[in-house]
């Protein structure tokens, strides 16, 4: 049955026991653009110029998703090189310049806006060259690489930029974008360093760990306050790359065998990637994708890929280089006509963000109570 207005106006309350998404969102990519090179030159636009070659977020989209969209989840890019610029190398001493354009950032969206910020720092992994991303770089903690950033590195930069944000109780920290061709010991072993500086910096706040193909490894990660998440993306085409317009793999079969790992295992996730094209045979592709989310308690949270302010016509997802623009509201396809903001979010994702997320308290694996924003959303 549906609640009155009146009482939906009022921003009901609901107990926690009745949800299982309490975050829910878009990532926004364009913080990790300007530095590739067809010809794999390291350095290629670094440090960079903001507002040329790469920005953050749209203040004005991020208006759009929250105050008409409710929408309470952002995962917002940068690259590794430009906070810790490769002269002085990763660690914890940051480009001021350049973490407080993020700050502002992220603290529009978390304290004007009141909704939560996963921190990607969009580097797979690597460092120091990242001028043909996801391929180029040195593996983080690569013992036989001798440009490569150390595991304690990785923590010391993870250290101080928990440090920074500690008070800020609306940010998650996204460890590392897609690490890859590296060993799952390794990730661990990354991982479990820079959870370890989180929590020596003072910081309580959620913080979430991608999950390679083979994870077994990641059961064996120690939070000391159990504030963990693991990070899934899951793309919906044949090679579960995000770049083919047809859909041939089905959310719910993909993710069966990692949600019983996860019960398993006694974890909990969030979707921080996940997309489809903006025809009508992917629609209940992606129905079918939220959907399950939605049904398994182990799902904590999603984020679609992806939005951000310098896709232009381009397609961050699933277009077979079509240009049918990207999830940033306002922006348009090639062609003048609706982006994948009208198409994929406003067709077929908005209708199935939940009611009611969380709008307070500190980012939990647990969650915490949800309320519909701006109350003219009823509740079912």
């Amino acid at each position: 049955m549906l609640f009155s207005k009146s009482i939906a106006a009022a921003a009901l309350l609901i107990s926690k026991a009745a949800a299982t998404i309490y975050y829910a969102g878009v990532s926004e990519s364009s913080g990790e653009f300007g530095v590739w090179s067809a010809t794999s030159t390291p350095g290629t636009g670094l440090p960079g110029r903001f507002g040329v070659d790469y920005a953050f977020i749209n203040k004005t989209a991020i208006d759009v998703f929250v105050d008409q969209d409710h929408v309470n989840l952002f995962r917002v890019a940068f690259l590794l090189e430009r906070m810790c610029p490769p002269t002085t190398g990763l660690g914890a001493k940051f480009n001021q310049t350049h973490f407080d354009l993020y700050a502002d950032a992220i603290n529009y969206i978390t304290k004007t806006k009141g909704a939560y910020v996963i921190l990607d720092p969009h580097n797979y992994m690597r460092y120091n060259d990242p001028s043909q991303q996801p391929m180029t770089g040195s593996v983080i903690g690569n013992s036989t690489d001798p440009k490569a950033a150390t595991t304690k590195q990785f923590a010391e930069f993870w250290g101080e930029l928990a440090g920074r944000f500690k008070g800020n109780e609306r940010v998650i920290f996204g460890l590392m974008n897609e690490p890859h061709d590296m060993s799952t010991d390794l990730v661990l072993a990354n991982d479990q360093a820079a959870i370890d500086a989180i929590r020596k910096a003072g910081a309580k706040q959620l913080w979430t760990g991608y999950s390679p193909s083979s994870a077994t490894a990641l059961a064996n990660i120690k939070d000391p306050l159990n504030n963990t998440a693991i990070d899934i993306h899951e793309y919906l085409d044949a090679d579960f790359s995000g770049s083919h317009v047809s859909c041939n793999s089905s959310g719910p079969a993909n993710l069966a065998d990692v949600t019983a790992w996860l019960k398993a295992n006694k974890f909990k996730a969030i979707v921080s990637e996940f997309g489809a094209a903006n025809g009508t045979q992917c629609a209940s592709y992606l129905s079918d994708m939220i959907n399950y989310m939605a049904s398994n308690e182990e799902y904590i949270g999603w984020a679609a890929w992806a939005a951000g302010p310098f896709w232009g016509t381009n397609s961050a997802c699933c277009s077979d280089g079509n240009h049918w623009g990207s999830l940033e509201p306002g922006s348009t396809a090639g062609d003048g006509g609706p982006s994948m903001y009208e198409t994929v979010w406003l067709k077929e994702i908005q209708p199935l963000l939940p009611k009611a997320l969380q709008w307070a308290g500190v980012s939990s694996v647990k969650g915490g109570v949800v309320s519909v924003k701006g109350g003219s959303h009823p509740l079912v």
